[in-house]
């Protein structure tokens, strides 16, 4: 029976003496097939935050570029690294600041943003198009946004430069428009062409589950970059005798990116529930509540519980996680630890104290340890 896929099923005698007909030959194959569809549905782009290879100069050797061998990137990602190969350190570099971010956010919830030792970064509990996933795609797409930007102010890019961003209308007309501002424009437009390059290059069936992550993640990509462009401010310094500020420069700035994660967690806790109608588009699941806009978070699953380790779901549980005996709300022990309880135990810390100020200019302090109590889920 010919498959189509290079092999051809036919009877094969195994050693225990056990015959493999052609339609064991087909559910084998299918096996196989889902086995390999997982696999590489596991690798991201993400992976680049975790490669050595992050210098501009380790990308080419002998004149031949190492796209080919960077794990986790698509056909199209991987043909923007060949034509932007300098960028790839600084999508790295946006991949980490977006990991990094979430994990602070997520420090005290039972799902901590957690990586796991493989390309996935994230592991199978990015396979669940939920609230969790949402987040991660938003702030991963803004951290590239703002390492690509603040790359290219700093000369680091051979493709771009300072901003040229439009002078602002209300921007008062003695004050110079100027300076080397952040390339928003260009960090959004790259960010948007390399990141979604994965999602764009796949075809489902309309009104599948996986068309409808398909635009899950689209939607969030573009809800981090717009983030980021909404947070963005004009940046001004004074010049003149005596610090009299007789005469300003401004340019356009980029926010700290803490403030983009901030934004990112409260659309995270207002998330939208969507689901695909008969037109094979996503719409809200609940139609009392306002329609999300592209600033806005979506997702298409519940999430998991995050209580206890789950292989299938990706879920690593919070049993060994530290808890909050006072707090009610998720950091404490009742939440965090699912009701199984907690045990507690001393710890010895070592802090900054006694911290003085000497003229000029700086503080000295000694190094005090104690001992507290520390609260950990059962």
């Amino acid at each position: 029976m010919n498959l189509g896929l290079g092999c051809v099923c036919r009877p094969v005698c195994w050693p225990f003496g056990s015959v493999l007909d052609s339609r064991h030959c087909v559910f084998a194959l299918t096996l196989l097939t889902l086995l390999m569809q997982v696999v590489v549905e596991a690798n991201s782009w993400w992976s680049l935050a975790m490669n050595p290879l992050l210098i501009p100069e380790a990308y080419i050797i002998g004149a031949q570029p190492l796209c080919s061998q960077l794990v986790g990137l698509s056909q199209g990602q991987k043909k923007l690294c060949q034509l932007y190969q300098d960028h790839m350190q600084y999508i790295g570099e946006g991949a980490k600041t977006g990991i990094r971010e979430c994990q602070y956010q997520f420090r005290h919830r039972r799902w901590n943003c957690s990586t796991v030792d493989n390309s996935s970064v994230f592991g199978r509990v990015m396979q669940i198009g939920s609230r969790e996933t949402a987040f991660t795609y938003a702030i991963s797409a803004a951290g590239v946004v703002n390492a690509v930007s603040r790359a290219c102010r700093e000369g680091e890019l051979s493709s771009c430069g300072c901003s040229r961003a439009a002078r602002p209308k209300d921007l008062p007309r003695d004050w110079l428009w100027g300076g080397c501002g952040d390339n928003l424009n260009y960090g959004y437009r790259f960010s948007k062409e390399f990141v979604d390059a994965r999602e764009r290059e796949k075809s489902y069936p309309k009104g599948s589950y996986e068309s409808a992550r398909l635009l899950m993640n689209l939607h969030n990509n573009e809800a981090g970059r717009r983030t980021v462009s909404d947070l963005a401010h004009v940046s001004c310094k004074c010049h003149g005798v005596s610090g009299s500020c007789s005469l300003k420069t401004c340019w356009l700035q980029l926010a700290d990116f803490r403030k983009v994660g901030d934004a990112l967690k409260e659309k995270y806790d207002s998330a939208a529930a969507m689901k695909l109608n008969s037109r094979g588009k996503m719409v809200q699941m609940h139609s009392k509540f306002n329609a999300p806009t592209s600033h806005d978070l979506v997702y298409i699953e519940s999430s998991p519980d995050y209580c206890l380790k789950n292989q299938s779901t990706g879920s690593l549980g919070t049993v060994g996680r530290l808890c909050n005996k006072t707090s009610e709300g998720m950091d404490g022990c009742e939440l965090m630890c699912c009701g199984r309880g907690y045990d507690q135990y001393k710890a010895q810390i070592v802090e900054r104290c006694h911290c003085k100020f000497h003229w000029c200019c700086y503080v000295k302090c000694k190094r005090c340890t104690k001992i507290v109590d520390q609260f950990v889920c059962k």
